[in-house]
Protein backbone atom coordinates (compact mmCIF):
# COMPACT_ATOMS: atom_id res chain seq x y z
CA UNK A 1 0.00 0.00 0.00
CA UNK A 2 1.00 3.77 -0.67
CA UNK A 3 0.34 6.63 0.33
CA UNK A 4 0.92 10.17 -1.22
CA UNK A 5 -0.03 13.26 0.86
CA UNK A 6 -2.42 15.76 -1.49
CA UNK A 7 -3.78 17.70 0.91
CA UNK A 8 -3.73 18.69 4.94
CA UNK A 9 -0.10 18.13 4.90
CA UNK A 10 1.27 20.89 7.62
CA UNK A 11 -1.94 22.36 7.24
CA UNK A 12 -5.29 22.04 8.60
CA UNK A 13 -7.48 22.30 5.98
CA UNK A 14 -8.09 20.14 2.42
CA UNK A 15 -7.58 16.84 3.95
CA UNK A 16 -7.21 14.63 0.90
CA UNK A 17 -5.21 11.35 0.66
CA UNK A 18 -4.58 9.44 -2.55
CA UNK A 19 -3.93 5.39 -1.84
CA UNK A 20 -2.21 3.00 -4.41
CA UNK A 21 -3.49 -0.20 -2.87
CA UNK A 22 -2.63 -3.00 -5.94
CA UNK A 23 -4.23 -1.97 -9.53
CA UNK A 24 -6.61 0.16 -6.88
CA UNK A 25 -6.83 3.91 -6.31
CA UNK A 26 -8.34 5.21 -3.53
CA UNK A 27 -9.19 8.96 -2.10
CA UNK A 28 -8.97 9.32 1.27
CA UNK A 29 -11.01 12.76 2.06
CA UNK A 30 -11.20 15.58 -0.59
CA UNK A 31 -11.62 18.27 1.18
CA UNK A 32 -11.67 22.16 0.81
CA UNK A 33 -8.72 24.25 1.40
CA UNK A 34 -9.38 27.06 3.27
CA UNK A 35 -7.50 30.52 4.44
CA UNK A 36 -5.98 32.74 2.44
CA UNK A 37 -6.82 33.79 -1.17
CA UNK A 38 -3.66 32.06 -2.82
CA UNK A 39 -4.29 28.95 -0.73
CA UNK A 40 -7.64 28.75 -1.72
CA UNK A 41 -6.30 28.68 -5.50
CA UNK A 42 -5.14 25.07 -4.71
CA UNK A 43 -8.59 24.04 -4.46
CA UNK A 44 -8.67 23.08 -7.96
CA UNK A 45 -5.85 21.01 -7.71
CA UNK A 46 -7.30 17.28 -6.72
CA UNK A 47 -5.40 14.80 -8.06
CA UNK A 48 -2.10 14.13 -8.92
CA UNK A 49 -3.21 11.74 -11.56
CA UNK A 50 -6.24 11.54 -14.26
CA UNK A 51 -10.27 11.13 -12.31
CA UNK A 52 -10.71 8.19 -14.49
CA UNK A 53 -8.09 6.25 -12.86
CA UNK A 54 -10.01 6.41 -8.93
CA UNK A 55 -11.90 3.54 -8.43
CA UNK A 56 -13.65 4.70 -4.77
CA UNK A 57 -13.52 7.38 -2.12
CA UNK A 58 -13.74 7.03 1.82
CA UNK A 59 -15.18 10.06 3.75
CA UNK A 60 -13.98 10.24 7.02
CA UNK A 61 -17.05 12.72 8.08
CA UNK A 62 -19.21 15.84 6.54
CA UNK A 63 -17.12 18.61 7.38
CA UNK A 64 -16.12 20.60 4.15
CA UNK A 65 -12.16 20.79 4.88
CA UNK A 66 -12.66 16.60 4.66
CA UNK A 67 -15.54 16.58 2.14
CA UNK A 68 -15.60 20.00 0.07
CA UNK A 69 -14.19 19.34 -3.02
CA UNK A 70 -16.41 16.05 -3.44
CA UNK A 71 -18.88 17.88 -6.14
CA UNK A 72 -15.31 19.29 -7.72
CA UNK A 73 -14.07 15.72 -8.39
CA UNK A 74 -17.64 15.04 -10.08
CA UNK A 75 -17.73 17.86 -12.05
CA UNK A 76 -14.10 16.35 -13.06
CA UNK A 77 -15.57 13.12 -14.26
CA UNK A 78 -15.67 11.15 -11.47
CA UNK A 79 -18.79 8.84 -11.12
CA UNK A 80 -17.30 6.43 -8.63
CA UNK A 81 -18.31 4.96 -5.15
CA UNK A 82 -18.32 7.58 -2.28
CA UNK A 83 -18.31 5.09 1.17
CA UNK A 84 -19.06 7.10 4.38
CA UNK A 85 -21.08 6.52 7.51
CA UNK A 86 -25.18 6.59 6.91
CA UNK A 87 -25.39 10.49 9.30
CA UNK A 88 -21.84 11.89 7.23
CA UNK A 89 -24.25 10.90 4.24
CA UNK A 90 -27.19 12.55 5.34
CA UNK A 91 -24.91 15.87 6.20
CA UNK A 92 -23.37 15.74 3.13
CA UNK A 93 -26.82 16.30 1.75
CA UNK A 94 -27.07 20.14 3.24
CA UNK A 95 -23.80 20.52 3.53
CA UNK A 96 -22.02 20.34 -0.07
CA UNK A 97 -25.16 22.09 -1.64
CA UNK A 98 -24.57 24.90 0.69
CA UNK A 99 -21.26 25.21 -0.09
CA UNK A 100 -22.32 25.04 -3.89
CA UNK A 101 -24.68 28.10 -3.42
CA UNK A 102 -21.57 29.81 -1.39
CA UNK A 103 -19.29 29.31 -4.85
CA UNK A 104 -21.90 30.66 -6.97
CA UNK A 105 -22.38 33.99 -4.93
CA UNK A 106 -18.67 33.98 -4.09
CA UNK A 107 -18.10 33.58 -8.50
CA UNK A 108 -20.85 36.69 -8.92
CA UNK A 109 -19.26 38.77 -6.15
CA UNK A 110 -16.18 38.54 -7.73
CA UNK A 111 -17.48 39.30 -11.28
CA UNK A 112 -19.40 42.18 -10.39
CA UNK A 113 -15.49 43.86 -9.26
CA UNK A 114 -14.22 42.35 -12.11
CA UNK A 115 -16.37 43.59 -14.87
CA UNK A 116 -15.97 47.56 -13.33
CA UNK A 117 -12.34 46.40 -14.01
CA UNK A 118 -12.45 45.33 -17.17
CA UNK A 119 -10.94 42.37 -15.91
CA UNK A 120 -11.81 38.32 -17.44
CA UNK A 121 -14.92 36.64 -15.07
CA UNK A 122 -14.15 33.68 -13.09
CA UNK A 123 -16.14 30.68 -12.70
CA UNK A 124 -17.31 29.00 -9.55
CA UNK A 125 -15.46 26.13 -7.91
CA UNK A 126 -18.69 24.22 -8.49
CA UNK A 127 -22.33 25.14 -8.03
CA UNK A 128 -25.12 23.78 -6.88
CA UNK A 129 -25.89 21.28 -9.29
CA UNK A 130 -22.14 19.89 -9.46
CA UNK A 131 -23.25 19.10 -5.84
CA UNK A 132 -26.76 17.64 -6.46
CA UNK A 133 -24.91 14.92 -9.07
CA UNK A 134 -22.23 14.22 -6.36
CA UNK A 135 -25.20 12.63 -4.31
CA UNK A 136 -26.00 9.64 -5.57
CA UNK A 137 -22.62 8.63 -5.90
CA UNK A 138 -22.64 8.40 -2.06
CA UNK A 139 -22.78 4.58 -0.04
CA UNK A 140 -23.69 5.00 3.34
CA UNK A 141 -22.26 2.24 5.99
CA UNK A 142 -22.51 1.93 10.07
CA UNK A 143 -19.79 1.66 12.43
CA UNK A 144 -18.62 -1.48 12.84
CA UNK A 145 -19.40 -2.96 9.06
CA UNK A 146 -16.68 -4.44 7.44
CA UNK A 147 -16.95 -3.89 3.47
CA UNK A 148 -14.99 -5.04 0.58
CA UNK A 149 -14.69 -2.09 -1.63
CA UNK A 150 -12.04 -3.48 -4.23
CA UNK A 151 -11.11 -6.67 -4.71
CA UNK A 152 -8.33 -7.28 -2.01
CA UNK A 153 -9.52 -4.42 -0.03
CA UNK A 154 -11.82 -4.22 3.03
CA UNK A 155 -12.92 -1.08 4.78
CA UNK A 156 -14.26 -0.42 8.37
CA UNK A 157 -15.30 2.97 9.91
CA UNK A 158 -15.41 3.33 13.80
CA UNK A 159 -16.87 6.27 16.02
CA UNK A 160 -14.61 8.96 15.90
CA UNK A 161 -16.48 11.07 18.49
CA UNK A 162 -15.73 14.66 16.85
CA UNK A 163 -19.60 15.31 15.12
CA UNK A 164 -21.79 12.96 13.91
CA UNK A 165 -20.82 10.49 11.60
CA UNK A 166 -17.43 10.50 12.17
CA UNK A 167 -15.09 8.31 11.19
CA UNK A 168 -12.12 6.53 12.11
CA UNK A 169 -10.91 4.35 8.65
CA UNK A 170 -9.32 1.05 9.04
CA UNK A 171 -8.22 0.04 5.73
CA UNK A 172 -6.63 -3.50 4.61
CA UNK A 173 -5.02 -4.63 1.64
CA UNK A 174 -4.13 -8.22 1.01
CA UNK A 175 -1.94 -8.46 -1.96
CA UNK A 176 -2.10 -12.26 -1.49
CA UNK A 177 1.35 -13.04 0.08
CA UNK A 178 0.46 -10.35 3.16
CA UNK A 179 -1.95 -7.90 4.18
CA UNK A 180 -0.93 -4.13 5.23
CA UNK A 181 -3.23 -2.11 7.38
CA UNK A 182 -3.43 1.69 7.10
CA UNK A 183 -5.58 3.79 9.92
CA UNK A 184 -6.96 7.26 9.46
CA UNK A 185 -8.01 9.19 12.75
CA UNK A 186 -9.59 11.47 10.87
CA UNK A 187 -11.02 14.32 13.23
CA UNK A 188 -10.96 12.95 16.83
CA UNK A 189 -13.15 14.38 19.72
CA UNK A 190 -12.26 14.53 22.96
CA UNK A 191 -13.11 12.32 26.22
CA UNK A 192 -16.35 13.25 27.98
CA UNK A 193 -18.11 15.01 25.69
CA UNK A 194 -21.04 16.86 26.28
CA UNK A 195 -23.13 15.20 23.26
CA UNK A 196 -20.65 12.63 21.18
CA UNK A 197 -19.35 9.65 22.45
CA UNK A 198 -15.48 9.37 23.19
CA UNK A 199 -13.38 7.89 20.26
CA UNK A 200 -13.53 4.26 19.72
CA UNK A 201 -10.25 2.12 20.46
CA UNK A 202 -8.30 1.04 17.36
CA UNK A 203 -6.21 -2.10 17.91
CA UNK A 204 -3.84 -2.58 15.24
CA UNK A 205 -2.31 -0.89 12.38
CA UNK A 206 0.71 -0.71 10.56
CA UNK A 207 0.88 2.90 9.68
CA UNK A 208 -1.49 5.40 11.58
CA UNK A 209 -2.51 9.14 10.10
CA UNK A 210 -2.92 11.14 12.63
CA UNK A 211 -4.58 13.94 13.05
CA UNK A 212 -2.70 17.35 14.88
CA UNK A 213 -4.66 20.30 15.08
CA UNK A 214 -4.43 20.65 18.57
CA UNK A 215 -1.18 18.61 19.19
CA UNK A 216 0.80 21.27 21.34
CA UNK A 217 -1.65 21.90 23.84
CA UNK A 218 -4.14 21.13 26.28
CA UNK A 219 -7.76 22.45 26.12
CA UNK A 220 -9.07 24.10 29.56
CA UNK A 221 -10.35 21.76 31.74
CA UNK A 222 -14.16 21.13 30.68
CA UNK A 223 -15.38 22.73 34.44
CA UNK A 224 -13.19 25.72 33.79
CA UNK A 225 -14.53 26.32 30.40
CA UNK A 226 -18.12 26.34 31.93
CA UNK A 227 -17.18 28.92 34.36
CA UNK A 228 -15.63 31.11 31.65
CA UNK A 229 -18.52 30.80 29.70
CA UNK A 230 -20.79 31.72 32.51
CA UNK A 231 -18.31 34.45 33.23
CA UNK A 232 -18.70 35.86 29.64
CA UNK A 233 -22.70 36.28 29.42
CA UNK A 234 -22.41 37.57 33.33
CA UNK A 235 -20.09 40.70 31.76
CA UNK A 236 -22.14 40.81 28.32
CA UNK A 237 -24.92 41.36 30.03
CA UNK A 238 -24.01 43.71 32.77
CA UNK A 239 -22.35 45.66 29.47
CA UNK A 240 -25.60 46.02 27.78
CA UNK A 241 -24.55 44.58 24.37
CA UNK A 242 -24.98 41.67 22.21
CA UNK A 243 -23.26 38.27 22.13
CA UNK A 244 -21.73 36.79 19.22
CA UNK A 245 -20.69 32.93 17.88
CA UNK A 246 -19.61 32.24 15.16
CA UNK A 247 -19.70 28.42 15.29
CA UNK A 248 -19.91 25.58 12.78
CA UNK A 249 -23.04 24.49 11.49
CA UNK A 250 -22.49 20.94 12.60
CA UNK A 251 -20.71 19.81 16.25
CA UNK A 252 -19.66 22.72 17.45
CA UNK A 253 -23.63 24.39 16.96
CA UNK A 254 -25.18 21.34 18.37
CA UNK A 255 -22.73 21.36 21.59
CA UNK A 256 -23.44 25.13 22.25
CA UNK A 257 -26.89 24.66 22.00
CA UNK A 258 -27.02 21.79 24.68
CA UNK A 259 -25.22 23.41 26.79
CA UNK A 260 -26.91 26.44 26.75
CA UNK A 261 -30.43 24.25 27.71
CA UNK A 262 -28.36 22.11 30.35
CA UNK A 263 -27.20 25.55 32.05
CA UNK A 264 -30.25 27.69 31.48
CA UNK A 265 -31.17 29.11 34.84
CA UNK A 266 -27.12 29.19 35.79
CA UNK A 267 -26.19 31.13 33.59
CA UNK A 268 -29.30 33.93 33.71
CA UNK A 269 -30.33 32.99 29.84
CA UNK A 270 -33.95 33.87 30.43
CA UNK A 271 -32.72 37.51 30.24
CA UNK A 272 -31.46 36.69 26.48
CA UNK A 273 -32.66 35.92 23.07
CA UNK A 274 -30.98 33.65 21.48
CA UNK A 275 -30.93 33.52 17.98
CA UNK A 276 -29.62 30.17 15.67
CA UNK A 277 -28.91 32.58 12.39
CA UNK A 278 -27.85 29.60 10.13
CA UNK A 279 -30.31 27.50 7.83
CA UNK A 280 -27.37 24.81 7.69
CA UNK A 281 -26.91 24.37 11.36
CA UNK A 282 -31.00 23.96 11.50
CA UNK A 283 -30.85 21.33 9.06
CA UNK A 284 -28.19 20.09 10.71
CA UNK A 285 -29.50 19.74 13.99
CA UNK A 286 -32.71 17.77 12.30
CA UNK A 287 -30.25 15.32 11.14
CA UNK A 288 -28.92 15.21 14.53
CA UNK A 289 -32.51 14.19 16.21
CA UNK A 290 -32.88 11.87 13.33
CA UNK A 291 -29.68 9.77 14.61
CA UNK A 292 -30.15 10.14 17.88
CA UNK A 293 -28.81 6.16 18.39
CA UNK A 294 -25.46 7.20 17.63
CA UNK A 295 -25.22 9.67 21.30
CA UNK A 296 -26.39 9.74 24.79
CA UNK A 297 -27.35 13.33 25.48
CA UNK A 298 -31.16 13.80 25.49
CA UNK A 299 -30.53 16.58 22.81
CA UNK A 300 -33.16 16.77 20.30
CA UNK A 301 -36.90 16.08 19.98
CA UNK A 302 -37.64 14.02 17.02
CA UNK A 303 -38.70 17.32 15.31
CA UNK A 304 -35.13 18.92 15.57
CA UNK A 305 -36.13 21.25 18.74
CA UNK A 306 -33.59 22.00 21.51
CA UNK A 307 -35.07 20.46 24.74
CA UNK A 308 -35.34 23.31 27.49
CA UNK A 309 -34.00 26.27 25.58
CA UNK A 310 -37.57 28.52 25.18
CA UNK A 311 -36.06 31.43 24.12
CA UNK A 312 -34.08 30.25 20.73
CA UNK A 313 -35.15 31.64 17.45
CA UNK A 314 -33.99 29.98 14.51
CA UNK A 315 -33.86 32.31 11.50
CA UNK A 316 -34.06 30.41 8.46
CA UNK A 317 -34.85 33.38 6.02
CA UNK A 318 -32.83 36.14 4.80
CA UNK A 319 -35.75 38.88 6.20
CA UNK A 320 -35.43 36.61 9.64
CA UNK A 321 -32.23 37.16 9.89
CA UNK A 322 -32.15 40.97 8.90
CA UNK A 323 -34.49 41.62 11.33
CA UNK A 324 -31.87 40.43 14.36
CA UNK A 325 -30.10 43.83 13.46
CA UNK A 326 -32.71 45.45 15.13
CA UNK A 327 -31.85 44.22 18.37
CA UNK A 328 -29.02 46.20 20.20
CA UNK A 329 -28.60 44.40 23.31
CA UNK A 330 -29.60 40.95 24.98
CA UNK A 331 -29.30 38.75 21.91
CA UNK A 332 -26.91 35.85 21.64
CA UNK A 333 -25.77 35.20 17.81
CA UNK A 334 -25.12 31.68 16.88
CA UNK A 335 -24.34 32.07 13.18
CA UNK A 336 -22.17 30.66 10.44
CA UNK A 337 -19.42 30.40 8.97
CA UNK A 338 -16.96 29.29 12.56
CA UNK A 339 -13.84 30.74 11.25
CA UNK A 340 -15.69 33.95 9.77
CA UNK A 341 -15.03 32.71 6.31
CA UNK A 342 -18.29 33.91 4.80
CA UNK A 343 -21.84 33.61 6.22
CA UNK A 344 -24.33 35.40 8.57
CA UNK A 345 -21.84 36.10 10.95
CA UNK A 346 -20.37 38.61 8.06
CA UNK A 347 -23.61 40.63 8.80
CA UNK A 348 -23.60 40.55 12.65
CA UNK A 349 -19.72 41.40 12.66
CA UNK A 350 -20.86 44.46 10.59
CA UNK A 351 -23.24 45.99 13.08
CA UNK A 352 -21.76 44.77 16.02
CA UNK A 353 -17.71 44.57 16.34
CA UNK A 354 -17.63 48.26 16.58
CA UNK A 355 -19.24 48.57 19.33
CA UNK A 356 -17.58 48.15 23.13
CA UNK A 357 -20.61 46.50 24.36
CA UNK A 358 -20.43 43.48 21.98
CA UNK A 359 -18.90 40.30 23.16
CA UNK A 360 -17.12 37.76 19.90
CA UNK A 361 -16.45 34.73 21.33
CA UNK A 362 -14.63 31.84 19.70
CA UNK A 363 -15.40 28.47 20.20
CA UNK A 364 -13.53 26.23 17.26
CA UNK A 365 -9.91 25.92 15.81
CA UNK A 366 -9.52 29.44 13.51
CA UNK A 367 -7.14 28.43 10.82
CA UNK A 368 -4.09 30.42 9.41
CA UNK A 369 -5.21 33.42 7.20
CA UNK A 370 -9.06 32.87 7.87
CA UNK A 371 -10.85 36.27 9.23
CA UNK A 372 -11.79 34.12 12.70
CA UNK A 373 -7.92 33.98 12.93
CA UNK A 374 -7.07 37.74 12.43
CA UNK A 375 -9.86 38.47 14.70
CA UNK A 376 -8.72 36.16 17.75
CA UNK A 377 -4.69 37.41 16.86
CA UNK A 378 -6.26 40.89 17.58
CA UNK A 379 -6.25 43.07 14.76
CA UNK A 380 -7.21 46.40 15.08
CA UNK A 381 -9.61 46.80 12.38
CA UNK A 382 -11.18 44.40 9.59
CA UNK A 383 -13.04 44.67 6.04
CA UNK A 384 -16.23 43.96 5.67
CA UNK A 385 -18.27 44.30 2.81
CA UNK A 386 -16.16 46.84 1.26
CA UNK A 387 -15.31 49.00 4.34
CA UNK A 388 -12.94 49.05 7.46
CA UNK A 389 -14.31 48.45 10.36
CA UNK A 390 -12.36 49.22 14.34
CA UNK A 391 -12.70 45.96 16.48
CA UNK A 392 -14.15 47.24 19.37
CA UNK A 393 -15.73 44.10 21.03
CA UNK A 394 -14.39 41.96 23.40
CA UNK A 395 -12.98 38.61 21.66
CA UNK A 396 -13.24 35.33 23.59
CA UNK A 397 -11.50 32.16 22.79
CA UNK A 398 -13.14 28.96 24.61
CA UNK A 399 -10.81 26.22 23.74
CA UNK A 400 -12.55 23.44 26.00
CA UNK A 401 -15.62 23.53 23.68
CA UNK A 402 -13.16 22.57 20.30
CA UNK A 403 -14.37 19.27 18.85
CA UNK A 404 -10.64 17.82 18.52
CA UNK A 405 -8.69 15.85 21.04
CA UNK A 406 -6.15 18.13 22.76
CA UNK A 407 -2.56 17.12 23.20
CA UNK A 408 -3.61 14.42 25.91
CA UNK A 409 -6.22 13.33 24.24
CA UNK A 410 -4.15 12.21 20.96
CA UNK A 411 -1.37 10.88 23.01
CA UNK A 412 -3.68 9.00 25.10
CA UNK A 413 -5.56 7.29 21.96
CA UNK A 414 -2.40 6.67 20.33
CA UNK A 415 -1.72 4.61 23.14
CA UNK A 416 -4.41 1.84 23.03
CA UNK A 417 -2.89 -0.19 20.06
CA UNK A 418 -1.54 -3.43 21.16
CA UNK A 419 1.57 -2.65 19.37
CA UNK A 420 2.53 1.15 18.57
CA UNK A 421 2.27 1.82 15.02
CA UNK A 422 4.34 4.07 12.96
CA UNK A 423 2.98 7.07 12.33
CA UNK A 424 2.62 10.22 10.37
CA UNK A 425 0.61 13.59 11.77
CA UNK A 426 -1.38 15.10 9.31
CA UNK A 427 -4.30 17.78 9.56
CA UNK A 428 -2.00 19.97 11.71
CA UNK A 429 0.08 23.23 11.46
CA UNK A 430 3.73 23.18 11.67
CA UNK A 431 4.23 24.02 15.93
CA UNK A 432 1.10 21.62 16.63
CA UNK A 433 2.36 19.08 14.93
CA UNK A 434 6.28 19.33 16.70
CA UNK A 435 4.20 19.64 19.63
CA UNK A 436 2.58 16.25 19.19
CA UNK A 437 5.76 14.35 17.84
CA UNK A 438 8.28 15.53 20.60
CA UNK A 439 4.71 14.16 23.47
CA UNK A 440 4.61 10.96 21.12
CA UNK A 441 8.24 10.60 21.19
CA UNK A 442 8.57 11.02 25.12
CA UNK A 443 5.85 9.28 26.00
CA UNK A 444 5.94 6.13 22.95
CA UNK A 445 9.64 6.29 22.15
CA UNK A 446 8.06 6.22 18.51
CA UNK A 447 9.24 9.13 16.01
CA UNK A 448 6.35 10.15 13.88
CA UNK A 449 6.66 11.39 10.21
CA UNK A 450 5.15 15.02 9.39
CA UNK A 451 4.72 15.08 5.33
CA UNK A 452 4.80 17.65 2.93
CA UNK A 453 2.48 17.90 0.67
CA UNK A 454 3.19 15.45 -2.41
CA UNK A 455 4.91 12.66 0.20
CA UNK A 456 4.50 9.82 -0.58
CA UNK A 457 5.11 6.64 2.10
CA UNK A 458 5.06 2.87 1.55
CA UNK A 459 3.67 0.04 3.76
Amino acid sequence: MEITFLGAAREVTGSCYLIRAGDAKILLDCGQIQGRRRDEARNLEVLSIPVSELDAVILSHAHIDHSGRIPLLVKQGYDGPIYTHHASQALCEIMLLDSGYLHEKDAEWENKRRSKLGRPLVTPLYTRDDAVRALPLFAGIAYGEEVEILPGVRMRLADAGHILGSAIVELWHDDGASTSKLVFSGDLGYKHAPVMRDPAKISTADLLLLESTYGDRLHRSFDETLRELGGIFEKARSAGGNILIPAFAVGRTQDLLYLLAQHYEEWGLSQWQVFLDSPMAIRATEVYSKFAALYDAPLFTRDGDVRSLPNLTCTLTTDESMAINQVKSGAIIIAGSGMCTGGRIHHHLTNNIERPETHLIFIGFQAYGTLGRRLVDGVDSVKLWGRDHVVRARIHTVGGLSAHADQEGLTDWYGQFDAAPQVCLVHGEERAQQGLSAALKKKYAVTPTIPDRGDTRKI
